[in-house]
């Protein structure tokens, strides 16, 4: 059986190193703000080109906070786009914002730069592009917009660590930039964990503070905050996980170029590949218009998948009433169209060969 993903596989190359973490990190008895997280948003900070990083609990807080750092107005409206993951919705929805949905490029999956422009109004305040499967949005294009109608950007790179255009990598386009370290992630660590990255050193500081009950002092409370601290284990193994993060990217690269290759493009649809844009390949995903029975036969076959995602976020139940009525066509067609394959940092190249081998024969 070909897996789709296998995180005890996944993290095999660095259980040794994690022992030691965690060894020390037991000896010191130091379990919450401590040096592990000074140094993983030190060198997080210096890997994305930004002067600050500061670690959260997951992915969710991180683009939340990051609205609150900016402290628009209520009922603020943040353009997004109509077929990312339920959580840069609820991010807008629980800062007590509105997202306003703005169609993708059918080709890359990512906000399409040239409908932006219709849906601001005098309510728009932010941008959210989010760096679908690991390649980035069109971000010189999208700064480009923000400048000209003085709009913030804030990037959702939960997919993209590592990812980059023109040289420039995910998390230093925007004003600020919310990570998400899940698992399965490139940069995964082994629980949840989140960051935002900035230039800004007010933001920095501010998101720091929210993320401690508001407090910049032990029991003294500035501003409304709540608990999301990046505990030290997660940043420890981290920061391990991170000295290889460019070997993770690049061997997905080498796989998903096997795809690129041996996949036939009158079959399946492919992701697109610009010389300019480094994609990190958190997800390879396919469109196929029998993409239902397309995973049933691979499955037959041992073969697992996944769809990221079945279900735009207009149609799910959680927002009904707030989102249901934005139609997103686009989003529709490739939600009911995508499938992701087998790319894991544990995965061969004869294992995605027999897989390019299946897909062929179907």
């Amino acid at each position: 059986m070909i897996e789709y993903e296998n995180l005890a596989k996944l993290n095999r190359p660095f259980i040794e190193k994690y022992k030691e973490k965690f060894g020390a990190i037991l000896e010191k008895g130091w379990f919450i703000l401590g040096d592990e997280l000074s140094n993983f948003e030190k060198e997080f900070a210096e890997y994305c080109g930004v002067k600050y990083c500061v670690g959260l609990a997951n992915g969710l807080d991180a683009l939340t906070l990051s609205l609150a750092a900016c402290a628009f107005p209520e009922k603020s409206e943040i353009l997004v786009p109509s077929n990312t993951y339920i959580a840069t919705i609820l991010a807008i929805i629980n800062a007590g914002h509105t997202p306003v949905f703005v169609e993708p490029n059918i080709k890359t999956y990512n906000i399409d730069e040239n409908l932006i422009e219709k849906k601001i109004t005098p309510k728009t305040k932010a941008i959210m592009p989010v760096h679908l499967y690991g390649r980035l949005c069109n971000m010189a294009a999208i700064m480009e917009i923000a400048d000209r109608h003085k709009l913030k950007i804030i990037e959702d790179a939960a997919q993209a660590h590592g990812a980059s255009l023109s040289g420039k990598k995910a998390g230093s386009w925007g004003d600020l930039t919310a990570f998400s370290f899940y698992p399965t992630k490139n940069l995964g660590a082994l629980g949840d964990a989140g960051a935002v990255t900035t230039n800004n050193e007010a933001y920095a500081d501010k998101i720091k503070t929210l993320r401690n009950y508001g407090s910049k002092k032990k029991y003294y409370n500035d501003i409304i905050g709540v608990n999301s601290r990046l505990d030290e284990l997660q940043a420890g193994f981290l920061r391990i996980k991170l000295q290889s993060l460019d070997k993770i990217n690049s061997h997905k690269n080498k796989l998903a170029a096997i795809y690129n290759d041996e996949l036939p493009e009158e079959k399946f649809i492919k992701p697109l590949v610009d010389k300019n844009y480094y994609h990190v390949y958190h997800i390879y995903n396919i469109r196929h218009n029998e993409r239902d029975r397309l995973k049933e036969y691979l499955d037959t076959r041992g073969i697992k998948t996944d769809i990221h995602y079945p279900l735009a976020p207009n149609k799910q139940k959680a927002v009904a009433g707030i989102l249901d009525a934005q139609e997103a066509l686009i989003a529709d067609e490739i939600h009911a169209t995508t499938l992701s394959l087998p790319i894991s940092f544990f995965h061969s190249e004869s294992e995605i060969l027999s897989v390019c081998k299946a897909l062929k024969e179907f």
